[in-house]
């Protein structure tokens, strides 16, 4: 979406260029480390040297005191950052957020329809485990693959079955993710990836989470921006099959569906015969990710 309402949290837009400027390391922008060097990652006096800012300026960016830099400040901070494309589009997002006044989901509910050619894809995608979301991470369709993956460890036991939910406060979910921390953290994020708490529905699931989840919730709003993994590996327990790893691909669908397709393809070998037999279908029906 590129229509963002109220700022979503108390300072997102100082969040990110913060947690930006600590995953670099001096040698990623072409800097000597130097000596006695304790904080993580770049100093906000290195930032402003390579944007062309002053330090006070980078300051009251992280701290929320200046909530509206220019397009060009936005272009020079993006480019000593090191910001992917992704992340200069998020930026510019929160910025426009900072106006306030309008919100893009102006309280429509989260879709639940899925058009029929949505269907027919997952239909195609089988025996694959691939699954449809909305805004709110609510299971809204999926493959029989899918189901014979997510099933056995409760994932789609809720009414309706939501990603988040289940991760986050299922006490199933610990057991079947052993990097349940990672998949809380691209939970979390999801859920910040719109307007957050100036959409109503997301809202209320926030307020559901904050008292069921707690801190598990809470200490991931305030420290992760929202830019969920759109890929990366997953390792699943299965209580038929064992240990999964599974790549993943987030694929976003237009606008006006508010919906994401998540696919699941075995990440090597030993998983994609895993899943071969819980399909039922013969060997080498689901290949191995290469590469």
């Amino acid at each position: 979406m590129d229509c963002y309402g109220p700022p979503v949290g108390d300072n997102e837009l100082g969040l990110f260029l913060r947690v930006r400027r600590e995953a670099l390391t001096p040698a990623d922008v072409g800097l000597p480390s130097g000596p006695r060097r304790r904080a993580r990652g770049l100093r906000r006096s290195e930032v402003a040297a390579l944007a062309g800012v002053s330090v006070e300026y980078v300051t009251r960016l992280e701290q929320g005191r200046d909530r509206r830099p220019s397009m060009a400040v936005l272009g020079v901070l993006a480019e000593a950052l090191r910001l992917t494309a992704n992340e200069r589009v998020h930026l510019q997002r929160l910025v426009k957020a900072a106006d306030g006044g309008f919100t893009c989901m102006g309280g429509i509910p989260p879709g639940r329809t899925v058009r029929p050619t949505v269907q027919r894809l997952l239909d195609g995608l089988e025996p694959g485990p691939a699954v449809l979301l909305n805004r709110l991470t609510d299971i809204l369709a999926h493959t029989e693959g899918y189901v014979r993956v997510a099933g056995p460890i409760g994932l789609l036991d809720g009414h309706p079955p939501n990603l988040a939910r289940f991760v986050l406060t299922d006490s199933r979910a610990r057991a079947a993710l052993p990097d349940w921390d990672q998949a809380a953290d691209a939970q979390v994020a999801a859920l910040k990836q719109g307007p957050f708490r100036a959409d109503p529905f997301v809202a209320a699931l926030a307020d559901e989470l904050t008292r069921t989840a707690g801190a598990a919730f809470t200490e991931r709003v305030t420290r992760l921006t929202g830019l969920p993994p759109a890929n990366g590996i997953a390792r699943l327990v299965h209580p038929d099959v064992g240990e999964l790893r599974l790549a993943f691909e987030r694929l976003d669908l237009p606008a006006d569906d508010e919906q994401c397709l998540l696919v699941l393809l075995p990440a090597d070998e030993a998983t994609a015969a895993a899943l071969d037999r819980l399909t039922g279908r013969r060997p080498g029906a689901l290949r191995a990710v290469s590469g």
